[in-house]
């Protein structure tokens, strides 16, 4: 396994109204289709993907990100998606290509990092059924009751044979679901009562995206030769009803976008589980050409009453031009219930150069203001493979989008850091540091853990910094650190290896201030 340490410095930070982290290392230069995850145990740790096998993580809420090689024993193919559970546990799900008896993308994978995605299990299989392919799959977890917290929801597509014009061959929708912290997964149970073929493109039934709703309901949305359809289990997956017409896709998901290898308008589906006024409502977002074929917008359609209806359209994007806006994702933020989507956009540029853009919603959908967070605009070609999405994630405020951008024939992996408040959304002020010991991860640990914190930010320059670990009787078991630091976010690892199960504590004192926490330590 190769992994690289990215350091955000100059080269690595495009400076704007909000600066733009290189995520991806620059020795890689062909990373696509990106997902991103906050974890909600240690909101510093942030985790990412890439295509076909990259993941990257964060510890200092993604200043910095650590680049890997995902391996697994079914292989590593792609259509990467990562989320975390309500323990902070990191799932990471992907296509396969296992060595024979297997065969290309012969099921989904899922592997599993309960340390912030610094190492991984070999993963678990999802779908295998020979000879049939699984393909574009997405997570979701189920955060709504202490009974079933934490289940995993996937959902997919299955083609009989991908690409195959036979007329015979036919394409569905999957779902699966994992109540053991993904060791073992259902058979999975097929949803959508029309079929799509197996070409790959408008009849195609595809980009099912599962998203759990406010009373644990399941909503999984998809896009196919009838339009935009929607599928809902109340059972925690066990069974799906009649699928529900969301809405019609003018011109198909499968379109062209000058510049772009490929490009589709496939829908995401999200949940209200807030306490907002808007807790309940379910969201489907997409793209689409119903005003043009040079002019792809970004669309969104609300529920109110649990996907029974849906209401009139509204157009995301808010400009006035007939320029595109494509490769969109949507997020909601629980704690508040605001809507983010994030897209490529061409308004402000000349022929294919492109900018990035995140809107908000802080109405439940009814309005979106529209926030450009790219620092300079780039300018794809189509002779490189540029993936098929983009991605959000957002959790107490802050908002991390995430994408691609191609220099030359060159891609790079970015993410912007923003912070929301009632006037819209502002550059993150995270690096203005107070003191702060946090809490370790994982934690129980074994062998290793990692504690963070926080250098304050002062007159004076850099601080005498102390970081000790003691066993339950309070001896000094060992200093960690002993040393000045700037002011910053920092992290330290800590090797249990050659101490006893128990409790052991660890203790922070930067000039003046100090702080005690415990952590277990379990063989």
């Amino acid at each position: 396994m190769m992994v690289l340490v990215v350091i955000s410095g100059f080269s690595n930070i495009l400076l704007s109204q909000y600066p733009n982290v290189r995520v991806s290392s620059p020795l890689s230069n062909d990373p696509e289709e990106v997902t991103i995850a906050i974890n909600p145990v240690n909101a510093m740790n942030l985790a990412a993907g890439a295509n076909l096998r990259y993941y990257y993580y964060s510890t200092d809420g993604g200043f910095t990100w650590t680049e890997g090689l995902l391996t697994s024993t079914y292989g590593v193919w792609g259509d990467p998606c990562v989320v975390f559970d309500a323990h902070g546990d990191l799932f990471y799900a992907h296509l396969s290509y296992p060595p024979p008896p297997g065969y290309w993308i012969d099921r989904i994978v899922v592997q599993k990092s309960t340390n912030g995605g610094q190492s991984w299990s070999a993963g678990a299989g999802i779908g295998y059924n020979p000879p049939k392919n699984q393909d574009k799959e997405w997570l979701a977890i189920d955060f709504t009751n202490s009974r079933y917290r934490n289940y995993i929801y996937a959902s997919w597509t299955e083609f009989d044979s991908y690409g195959s014009s036979n007329p015979l061959d036919s394409s569905r929708i999957l779902f699966s679901r994992s109540t053991d912290g993904g060791s073992t997964w259902s058979t999975g149970v097929r949803l959508g009562d029309r079929a799509g073929d197996c070409i790959d493109s408008d009849n195609t039934v595809e980009g099912a995206v599962p998203a759990v709703g406010a009373n644990g309901e399941i909503y999984v949305s998809w896009a196919g030769p009838l339009g935009i359809m929607l599928d809902k289990s109340t059972d925690r997956g066990q069974s799906f009803g009649a699928d529900r017409f969301v809405i019609s896709q003018p011109g198909g998901w499968d379109f062209d976008v000058s510049g772009i290898y490929r490009a589709n308008g496939l829908p995401v589906t999200a949940c209200d589980a807030s306490n907002s006024p808007y807790r309940g409502n379910v969201y489907v977002q997409w793209s689409d050409q119903r005003n043009g074929v040079s002019n792809t917008d970004i669309f969104f359609i609300k529920s109110t009453d649990g996907g029974q209806t849906w209401g009139q359209e509204k157009r995301v994007n808010d400009d006035a031009t007939a320029r595109h806006q494509f490769f969109s994702w949507m997020t909601v933020d629980q704690s508040n219930g605001n809507i983010y989507v994030v897209f490529y956009d061409r308004r402000n540029t000349a022929g294919n150069a492109t900018d990035v853009y995140v809107a908000r919603s802080t109405d439940g959908g009814d309005s979106f203001a529209n926030f450009l967070v790219s620092s300079t605009s780039f300018t794809p070609t189509a002779s490189v493979f540029f993936g098929d999405y983009t991605n959000i994630a957002a959790m107490d405020q802050k908002v991390y989008p995430i994408w691609m951008r191609m220099d030359g024939t060159s891609l790079s992996v970015w993410t912007a850091i923003l912070t929301d408040s009632t006037t819209g959304i502002a550059e993150s002020q995270e690096r203005v540091y107070s003191f702060r010991l946090g809490q370790n991860f994982p934690n129980p640990f074994n062998p290793s853990t990692t504690i963070p914190f926080d250098v304050p930010s002062g007159v004076g320059g850099a601080r005498q910094v102390r970081l000790d670990v003691f066993d339950v009787l309070g001896r000094l078991l060992e200093t960690i650190i002993n040393e000045p630091k700037a002011p910053g976010r920092y992290s330290a690892g800590f090797d249990g290896s050659k101490y006893a199960s128990g409790l052991y504590a660890y203790r922070l004192i930067v000039g003046n201030n100090y702080e005690v926490k415990r952590m277990l330590l379990v063989k």
